[in-house]
């Protein structure tokens, strides 16, 4: 049978060839997969056990149930200053992205997207038949409007911001976010912010550019903040006619969020996270001071990644070399039009992350 041409956009997730092969390892060290080390926090899992015994099991509506849409749009105008006209419940933010991006994205539409940026981006963007155009950001990783500027044409629909980012951790200022937002409002730009790591902000930092631009679509969850990963709970933000076509296209696609996880969540967006959060902030000090005098790195301000430059070679060997050595971290280029750097996760115990920093430095001598 044929494959669709569309398939061809799209190459096999570089992180999943990590985590694949991380199943066939004999206890690696394992600082690859952007999941958090710890568990969902007891009352949420009791909150779910208790809605799946209460009957909360079958499809709710497709833009997910009214407690938990209403209080999410309470707390973004509370904690970030965003007035979003509407919100969807989706399948994870990757759901929300789906979505987000089928809805808005014509054919040769020009998306605008960091370098170094999550995976999912670009692929989407050449899925849905537009073209990803790359802003590069190093050495520092900053995305600016000075960056951005030269890279808008008349085909430029969508710029997409990721703050704490994945792959770097590095955070925009707000001075940045406002002059983002100014051109943005100039070029008649529709913003994708994926904030998915606002929880993990170290220095008391994060701002939202929907605080200072209307056309800003938010793109968050609880996979990161509430360490649900395989709960999928994800929501979209932003603009009713946006939100009114995800929830069109979700009707006939994800259908609806899973079902006890929305009750859960509504029950828990309470809960405090900063103690675990707090952990976070001495694992990226363990990693970051442990590498900081062999490897060129940025310190991140938030998120649990660390981009390092390799000391040697190209990425995917450097990469190749600590696998020999049973470590597993992500080739840059995975996330990169560049082959200069890797992704190091450390939501991983001290333990680990300790026997990272051995390996590492001892690679970093060849």
């Amino acid at each position: 049978m044929m494959i669709a041409h569309r398939m061809s956009k799209i190459d096999s997730s570089g992180i999943r060839k990590v985590f694949d092969l991380a199943q066939k390892m004999q206890n690696p060290v394992n600082l690859s997969i952007g999941q958090p080390d710890f568990d969902v926090p007891e009352e949420i899992k009791t909150e779910a056990i208790k809605a799946i015994q209460d009957g909360s099991n079958k499809y709710t509506v497709t833009q997910g149930i009214p407690e938990l849409r209403n209080n999410l749009l309470k707390r973004l105008q509370s904690e970030r200053g965003v007035n979003a006209e509407s919100i969807i419940i989706t399948s994870g933010v990757s759901g929300a992205l789906t979505l987000a991006f089928l809805v808005l994205i014509n054919p040769e539409d020009e998306i605008l997207i960091p370098d170094p940026a999550f995976v999912s981006y670009k692929h989407f963007a050449n899925f849905c038949g537009g073209k990803a155009v790359f802003i590069d950001t190093y050495p520092d990783f900053k995305l600016t409007a000075a960056r951005i500027q030269p890279h808008i044409t008349k085909k430029t629909t969508i710029l997409v911001i990721n703050s704490p980012a994945n792959p770097t951790g590095v955070m925009s200022t707000t001075q940045e976010l406002k002059d983002i937002a100014d051109l943005a409002r100039r070029h008649n730009l529709l913003i994708i912010s994926d904030e998915i790591y606002h929880d993990y902000d170290y220095n008391r930092e994060f701002d939202s550019i929907g605080r200072y631009y209307e056309k800003t679509l938010i793109l968050d969850g609880f996979s990161k903040s509430f360490a649900m990963t395989g709960w999928r709970m994800g929501y979209a933000a932003g603009p009713a006619n946006i939100i009114n076509e995800m929830i069109k296209l979700q009707q006939y696609t994800f259908v609806c969020a899973p079902s006890p996880a929305q009750y859960a969540v509504a029950k828990s967006l309470d809960t405090d996270m900063s103690k675990y959060i707090a952990t976070y902030k001495k694992k990226r000090d363990l990693m970051y001071d442990g590498l900081k005098d062999r490897y060129h790195v940025v310190k991140p301000g938030g998120a649990f990644y660390l981009f390092p430059q390799v000391p040697w070679g190209a990425d995917e060997e450097f990469v190749a070399s600590a696998i020999q050595k049973n470590l597993l971290i992500i080739p840059g280029s995975v996330f990169s039009e560049h082959h200069t750097h890797f992704r190091i996760s450390y939501a991983a115990s001290e333990e680990t992350i300790r026997r990272g920093i051995d390996i590492l430095n001892s690679l970093a001598k060849q």
